[in-house]
């Protein structure tokens, strides 16, 4: 059995740290919040996941040498706008061969890196993966049927990550496609702000599947143009993720963007979400790489200009509907 540490004790990182201790491992959890530790070690209860409890073999740490001292494997499991600080006092406890896994979703806002490349920016020589797909907390802590991909450079972590954390309730792939990866998990949280805006506005089904289809086409332009595969976006981190955020009732992005499109104010719907809306986080950086790299962006365009320009999501989809005539697919070749 293998020594963990989770390095989070939001939704997500609690979810993972109680699938392992489920798989018989050793976990350590450490969270910034003192007080919040305490009351876990007294309780074993995960506040962000109402009516459930940390089972046997995880312990509570605020101290991160403690925590990451003896792991094999560190999981960061923040919100993506604290990783690089979190990764800056990692680096401090860096030991060679010890593997870390991302599991935050987000693109860097300003210098456009992904969680695994400002992780190996600041610990340099880190061995860095990624553990993503289709899941919300809130079922995999019922042990609910859950699909992920574990992704990295170094076939033997992405391997050892599979091991680790599969069971017979969380099936785990393994891929090297880690660009393709992390952009289908980043980036999707945008597409998931247009849906719950279109179903904001009562646009219903039809609309909420071209979204997520047509979705899906700029998200795997800007991954591919990064660098990533085609087919990855095909699969658990790309359309699997996509499908689950623009449609879940635990979706935050999409219940951030439902709001807005019933006229709710940005900054009050996030608040009123009482949880990070990683896609607000990520769409200035979509269209930027999207700028970046030349790649056609309507979506991501338009949810910028309501997130951060006043639009309203009514004028925003008009303007995706009205735009000019296309093909639908550049391949099409009539005789």
């Amino acid at each position: 059995m293998a020594q963990v540490t989770i390095i989070g004790a939001g939704s997500w990182g609690s979810a993972l740290a109680s699938i392992l201790a489920w798989n018989g491992h050793s976990v350590k959890v450490w969270s910034h919040n003192p007080s919040a530790v305490e009351k876990m070690k007294a309780d074993r209860r995960i506040e962000k996941l109402p009516g459930n409890f940390y089972p046997d073999g995880i312990d509570f740490f605020d101290d991160l040498g403690e925590a990451c001292d003896g792991s094999e494997l560190v999981v960061f499991a923040v919100p993506s706008t604290a990783t690089r600080a979190t990764a800056e006092k990692v680096r401090l406890f860096f030991k060679e061969g010890v593997g870390y896994v991302s599991v935050s979703k987000g693109i860097e806002e300003g210098n456009l890196l992904t969680q695994t490349q400002i992780i190996e920016e600041e610990i340099p020589g880190a061995d860095v993966g990624v553990l993503s797909g289709p899941s919300h907390a809130e079922e995999v802590i019922k042990k609910l049927p859950t699909v992920l991909v574990a992704g990295a450079g170094d076939e033997h972590l992405a391997k050892r990550t599979q091991d680790i954390f599969m069971n017979e309730n969380l099936r785990v792939y393994t891929s090297s496609d880690v660009m393709g990866i992390e952009v289908g998990a980043s980036l999707k949280n945008v597409i998931a702000l247009a849906a719950g805006m279109s179903d904001g506005l009562g646009n219903g089904d039809n609309a909420r599947a071209a979204l997520i289809t047509r979705g899906i086409r700029e998200i795997t332009a800007i991954a591919v143009a990064m660098g990533g595969r085609k087919e990855t976006l095909f699969g658990l981190a790309g359309i699997g993720d996509l499908i689950v955020t623009c449609s879940s009732i635990h979706s935050r992005n999409h219940r951030a963007g439902e709001l807005i499109g019933q006229g709710v104010p940005v900054k009050q719907a996030m608040e009123q979400i009482h949880m990070v809306v990683e896609g607000v986080y990520s769409a200035k950086a979509a269209f930027e790489l999207g700028k970046k790299y030349k790649v056609s962006m309507p979506i991501i365009t338009e949810v910028n200009r309501v997130l951060f320009d006043g639009k309203s999501a009514k004028d925003a989809v008009h303007d995706l509907m009205c735009r000019d005539k296309k093909n639908e697919m550049k391949e099409d070749n009539w005789e």
